[in-house]
């Protein structure tokens, strides 16, 4: 920092300290806090849009890498048996969770980067100058608000050198313009950014269903496919409990091996 921007620093410390013991008085915007309000809430809501996203990406590949460790554990049981239904299911079941781990990689992650990710980072990388320029502005208020302050002191005590008033008084005026400039640019730019929120992100948003669906309908069909490898009564099993009692009967036998102990 420079000896002249290491002095503005101070002297907006002083400044602020002064604004908060009350004996330097503080420009309120209601309209600029508005907007500035409104900008915040989007800045948070797509920086934790662009986070959940790739959360929904890296779990997508997560659940493909464990559906695939799954599947291979499935096709070791049966090794050695290529015939019976189960093995015919645990072996299709492996070759489609095969096919589904490719869609991840081409039908889904690439894609997914290209029209959702990336315009949503490109939106969240402009908030940091936008901030900056949120700050200059918060600056130049403060700039502003202590030559004010420097002027009513000079009116309701008068120096002895009649030129302060005048250069006070010019301070002033130039704070108060600079100022100006930069809180009306922000007051009518910051709520076309703010709109501009929902054409920009619809196309992201339309992109994100058309994957989601791609990865659905291919695993749908996928996996389909495993089904017909399953008795034609397994689901009506399932759904009136026999199922479970077929399992409970296997867990039986299992309690009776002498493995289990007494």
């Amino acid at each position: 920092m420079s000896w002249g921007g290491f002095k503005k620093a101070a002297s907006r410390a002083g400044t602020t300290l002064m604004q908060k013991t009350g004996q330097v008085e503080r420009t309120i915007d209601r309209e600029f806090a508005e907007e500035e309000g409104r900008y915040k809430t989007m800045e948070k809501e797509t920086n934790n849009l662009q986070k959940e996203a790739k959360v929904y990406l890296d779990s997508i590949r997560a659940m493909a890498s464990a559906q695939s460790r799954i599947a291979e554990t499935i096709s070791l049981f049966y090794s050695h048996d290529r015939s019976s239904d189960g093995a015919m299911a645990g072996h299709a079941y492996k070759a489609a969770v095969d096919e589904m781990d490719g869609v991840v990689g081409r039908d889904l992650d690439a894609p997914y980067r290209a029209t959702v990710l990336e315009p949503i980072g490109k939106l969240n990388s402009y908030y940091p100058t936008i901030n900056a320029a949120i700050t200059k502005r918060d600056h130049k208020m403060m700039d502003y608000d202590a030559a004010r302050a420097k002027v009513k002191k000079l009116v309701e005590k008068p120096s002895d050198d009649t030129t302060k008033l005048p250069r006070a008084q010019a301070e002033h005026d130039e704070a108060k313009e600079v100022f100006d400039i930069l809180n009306e640019q922000l007051i009518t730019e910051l709520p076309v950014l703010v709109d501009l929120r929902i054409p920009y992100l619809d196309p992201s948003f339309e992109a994100m269903i058309r994957c989601q669906l791609r990865f659905a309908e291919e695993g749908y069909e996928k996996l389909s496919g495993v089904q017909r490898y399953f008795a034609d009564n397994i689901r009506d099993d399932y759904a009136n409990g026999s199922l479970d009692v077929q399992v409970e009967g296997v867990l039986e036998e299992m309690r009776e091996l002498s493995i289990f102990g007494p």
